[in-house]
């Protein structure tokens, strides 16, 4: 079960990003372990004009994001995490017009690295798009504060 102060930060976590942002992603539920996204079909994310289906990189970004939100619900809380493996089986075309829901869940989580597995789909679940199966690193900043990967020094003019 997820808390109420982690519920409460999922939406902006879902759009917050430039890119889940300029693609429309918003969180539809938690349910137990499974998080659902959606990202509304637009024409400029189209990938084949000539028959309106989505680009994979919409999937792939989809499935990535809402991978990455199972494993902050199953930790209970926000840390910093990066995608350490990602394999998606792409198994039809997204329907045109229609829009693209993801559902993930966090299935292992070990000291530092999360296991999900998520599944895209149109209309029906049981009907995929596409599915994935991640890892993911925990705690990637290691306790670093943002940018102290910069190396420190003189500017070069």
């Amino acid at each position: 079960m997820v808390s109420t102060e982690l519920m409460n930060i999922l939406p902006q976590l879902a759009s917050g990003a430039p890119h889940t942002h300029a693609l429309g992603f918003s969180l539809v539920g938690v349910e137990g372990d499974v998080v659902t996204l959606k990202c509304p079909y637009r024409e400029e994310l189209v990938g084949d004009p000539d028959t309106g289906v989505l680009a994979g990189g919409v999937v792939t970004t989809l499935l990535d994001h809402v991978c990455g939100m199972a494993v902050w619900a199953a930790l209970d809380r926000f840390t910093s995490i990066a995608t350490l493996d990602l394999r998606i089986d792409y198994m039809r075309p997204a329907k045109p017009g229609l829009d693209l829901k993801a559902r993930a869940r966090c299935y292992k989580l070990t000291r530092s690295v999360a296991f999900v597995r998520a599944w895209a789909y149109d209309e029906d679940p049981d009907d995929p798009v596409a599915a994935a199966q991640a890892a993911f690193v925990l705690d990637s900043d290691g306790g670093r504060k943002p940018g102290a990967n910069l190396k420190r020094g003189k500017a070069k003019a």
